[in-house]
């Protein structure tokens, strides 16, 4: 799978649980996602209520990964 095929979401985190995050995309679907490399490599904190960017495949939108935090 090549990065064209991922679609890239922009929603708010609700949940935050142990590396594991609930990120409300529109008004209804919600996406559990975990943090990519670099944010992890960077130590960038997630916390409930941040506007982030999701990768989510276009196979199984229920799973994705963030990859940017909105400021």
């Amino acid at each position: 799978m090549t990065d064209r095929d991922r679609m890239q979401l922009q929603g708010e985190v609700v949940d935050a649980n142990k590396g594991k995050f609930k990120v409300k995309i529109n008004d209804n679907h919600i996406v559990m996602c975990v943090l990519s490399g670099k944010i992890r490599m960077n130590e960038v904190k997630i916390l409930v209520g941040d506007k982030v960017t999701c990768e989510v495949s276009p196979y199984d939108t229920t799973k994705g990964r963030i990859v940017f935090r909105i400021k």
